[in-house]
């Protein structure tokens, strides 16, 4: 079986990102063979097309909703079940596989496409893709498209297996705000030595970069009736925060677990600010405050702090409730923070609450009620044995965000990484504005608090024919209340994209298709029963609609009369 094209190729419009991997395969062999198309790509995609032809007959993959395609699925193969072609493979990827048996000399082509919104992270987009061809390829390239209206402000590529060989065949071109990147390797820069036939191409090749920003009030970009506002301010002062680290030290957590928190909790503890606060409770069955009060982030405390975490160990039993109620009760009764100042509480549990209460529901009642919206809770999971299901919902209600930390070499600095997303706070309450009347189907347009670094991104669907579009953002900065006001020319705006000739047409329509479906799913998580049901139901018009594989849909995939019939690609969720 010999893959002889492996073609990725990748548009991204303003953020917006279309992949396309198209695999060509034939069988060397004088009987039939299995042929494979194994990908991956990354978690916050979605697919919304695959299909394989074979000998020129082309088979596509459906999407369906979950329910009706799965009994489908179970009717046609009642006598086995096979484990669906999507399954997650790490802390950013997923893995789409798939097999089909063709006959001697036969060819086949696999075609996947999928797009995602990337996500600004510590100031930088990253376009991740993942490269595995476990064989040496012909005509192997990838090709990278970006076109960003406000401005390509930097561009780099990194990769995890690139030796000098291999950068002669990458070429980068750029100019004011496009950028055009091709990797593509010849067969012998792709291997390993020049006597074996095996291949170097193995891990992730990823373009990183950042847009120019002019406007205070942000960047609106207009395609056929929708717009998306990209608010991402700069330079302004940080809030101050108070934050208490809530820290198992059950019997789980013994050994390399704790270990790791230590490192990474040292770290953190450098990097708070000197007008910061905060505080350790820890918690296995007891729970224990490092201080009764929080204290400020002087050099004398934190020395002290770092005194403590290294005496940290592990064992005992879970009580997360007790260990979060009681780190509410410490931000509630902290005297003298400063005024203007975003409080925190960073939760890392590798468990499920075993001591104390541990009926989930209760718990999750408990907290939400004693937080009261007054701050943020961030839940860190650490491994495989934590409900990722209770800590998503727990802080998903309280204003914070859900993320597991896997338990790999570099665990230390995923904690790192995630306290350095949370660790500047530059504005609260931010309101994004639109002229009442004339916008429909907006997504979420007010925010809690905003990182350096990061971006707000809202959309929706100008729904009469306006020339300008007025937009207001009022936010809280640590300096003074702000008020910020734009006007987008609708014309020119359209006019931006219509000579571009490599972007799909109706990329913000889809754009503001993902961010809502996406948002809908995050809704979803925390709502009541009822509400859940009309959410999802939204969700699942819309992933239809769009043809997106989400949670809620199934992608059917038909082979060839005389093999396994039908198989499900579903999208798996980080909450399994």
């Amino acid at each position: 079986i010999e893959i002889y094209s492996l073609h990725v190729d990748c548009k991204v419009t303003s953020r917006f990102a279309h992949t396309v991997i198209t695999s060509k395969i034939v069988n060397r062999a004088n009987e039939s063979r299995e042929a494979t198309f194994e990908v991956e790509l990354p978690k916050t995609a979605f697919i919304t097309n695959f299909s394989m032809s074979i000998d020129g007959k082309v088979y596509p993959g459906i999407i369906k909703e979950k329910a009706s395609a799965q009994k489908e699925y179970d009717t046609a193969i009642s006598h086995g079940q096979s484990a669906g072609l999507v399954k997650i493979t790490g802390r950013k990827l997923e893995q789409f596989h798939v097999s089909v048996s063709i006959a001697a000399a036969s060819k086949v082509t696999f075609e996947l496409t999928y797009e995602e919104l990337l996500k600004r992270q510590l100031g930088k987009f990253e376009l991740l893709i993942k490269v595995r061809p476990k064989q040496l390829v012909k005509h192997f390239q990838i090709d990278v498209h970006i076109f960003e209206p406000q401005g390509i402000s930097f561009l780099e590529t990194d990769s995890t297996f690139m030796t000098n060989e291999l950068t002669e065949a990458l070429t980068k071109v750029q100019n004011e705000t496009k950028a055009h990147i091709l990797f593509k390797p010849t067969v012998d820069q792709q291997k390993i030595n020049p006597e074996l036939d095996e291949t170097l191409l193995n891990g992730d090749f990823v373009v990183r970069y950042d847009v120019k920003r002019g406007a205070t009030a942000g960047d609106i970009q207009i395609v056929n009736g929708y717009f998306v506002h990209y608010f991402a301010p700069r330079e302004m002062p940080v809030f101050p925060k108070n934050v208490i680290f809530v820290i198992d030290r059950s019997g789980s957590m013994a050994g390399r677990k704790i270990e790791q928190t230590r490192d990474a909790l040292l770290k953190i503890l450098q990097d708070l600010h000197a007008e910061d606060h905060f505080g350790f409770i820890t918690f296995s069955s007891k729970v224990a405050e490092w201080k009764s009060s929080l204290l400020q982030a002087t050099a004398e405390n934190v020395a002290s702090a770092a005194g403590f975490v290294q005496t940290l160990s592990a064992r005992g039993g879970t009580d997360i409730n007790r260990a979060l109620l009681t780190a509410v009760s410490v931000l509630d009764k902290a005297e003298r923070l400063p005024e203007r100042s975003v409080s925190m509480i960073i939760l890392l549990t590798d468990g499920q609450p075993t001591s104390g209460e541990n009926n989930v529901q209760v718990i999750q009642e408990n907290i939400q009620k004693a937080v009261n919206g007054k701050y943020a809770l961030f839940c860190l999971g650490f491994g495989f044995d934590v409900s990722y299901k209770f800590l998503e919902k727990m802080a998903l209600s309280n204003g914070g965000i859900a993320r597991r930390i896997y338990e790999n070499a570099d665990a230390a600095l995923q904690l790192q990484g995630f306290y350095q997303e949370v660790a500047t706070p530059i504005l609260m309450r931010i309101e994004m504005q639109y002229p009442e009347n004339a916008v429909e189907g907006l997504t979420k347009n007010n925010f809690k608090l905003f990182f350096e670094g990061s971006e707000i991104i809202v959309s929706g669907k100008i729904s009469n024919e306006l020339d300008l579009f007025p937009v207001e953002i009022k936010a809280q900065s640590h300096a003074s209340d702000l008020t910020l006001k734009e006007e987008a020319n609708v014309k020119e705006k359209e006019q931006v994209f219509q000579n571009q000739s490599y972007i799909f047409g109706n990329f913000i329509e889809r754009l503001w298709a993902y961010l809502t479906i996406q948002q809908l799913l995050e809704k979803s998580i925390s709502a009541q029963e009822e509400d859940q049901k009309t959410l999802e139901a939204q969700a699942l018009e819309l992933s239809l609609q769009y043809s997106f594989v989400t949670p809620l849909t199934s992608m059917v995939v038909t082979k060839p009369a005389g093999q396994q019939q039908t198989e499900l690609a579903n999208k798996p969720t980080e909450a399994g």
